[in-house]
């Protein structure tokens, strides 16, 4: 078998069917993500064609989108009256952990995520970590949640393995974009998304959607065959 040959037989469509997309910006009108009610149901329809079932909404909350519960609840609402298909739809949201998350997590004043509303789905910048990371950390597990990091593998800031391993000692579980694994964010993204994948350190797997485009995205996603292995556990 020719050096091609293989290269393509390892190369093969990623199936979504079945899954729980826990990370997607589609919400309308909110933050950096989908503008229009029109938009979103169309993606909604596209999930449907791609066979995946239920959809986590986990629109930014930050200081600079200081998104309310509230407020994010009375939009989910009408987004859920607006759909009439087959997907489950859920709301969370995605916290930067920074000042207003601390004043939110003091007044519990938040959007859990998972069925057990158990976790809550946290980001950093993709730079630096924030002051008193695992003390914030720390934080949000005695309130009674655990800390779901968003697509930990974009960080570049975590340079060394041995930094997830200790995230992961704390009780942090991670969220993996899917787009990373095809190198949509960059090399050094896809490496880390695969080793995280293959240790076994990825626990929700998500698109963090944002526009139509990375739906085709998602359509075309490929992987070689032991990263299709790991993955078929999240459906």
């Amino acid at each position: 078998m020719s050096f091609l040959s293989k290269f393509f037989e390892r190369s093969k469509s990623v199936s979504l069917d079945g899954l729980t997309d826990w990370h997607s910006h589609i919400l309308p009108g909110v933050d950096d993500g989908v503008e229009t009610l029109e938009e979103s149901l169309e993606i909604l329809a596209g999930y449907e064609e791609l066979g995946i079932r239920q959809v986590w909404l986990t629109p930014h909350i930050m200081e600079d989108l200081p998104n309310t519960p509230a407020k994010l609840r009375a939009r989910f609402e009408q987004l859920c009256q607006a759909y009439s298909g087959p997907l489950k739809l859920h709301l969370a949201a995605e916290n930067m952990i920074d000042n207003l998350f601390l004043q939110r997590l003091e007044a519990d004043d938040l959007l859990p995520i998972g069925p057990k509303g158990d976790m809550l789905l946290v980001e950093t910048s993709y730079f630096n970590a924030p002051m008193r990371l695992f003390e914030t950390l720390d934080q949000i597990k005695a309130k009674g949640y655990y800390p779901l990091l968003a697509h930990p593998e974009r960080y570049n800031y975590i340079t060394d393995f041995s930094t997830y391993k200790m995230l992961r000692d704390r009780g942090v579980r991670f969220q993996l974009n899917l787009l990373s694994i095809s190198g949509h964010y960059g090399p050094v993204a896809r490496q880390k998304a695969r080793r995280l994948l293959a240790e076994g350190y990825i626990d929700r797997v998500g698109s963090d959607l944002h526009r139509i485009d990375h739906l085709d995205a998602l359509g075309d996603l490929k992987a070689d065959s032991e990263t299709l292995e790991l993955l078929a556990r999240f459906r």
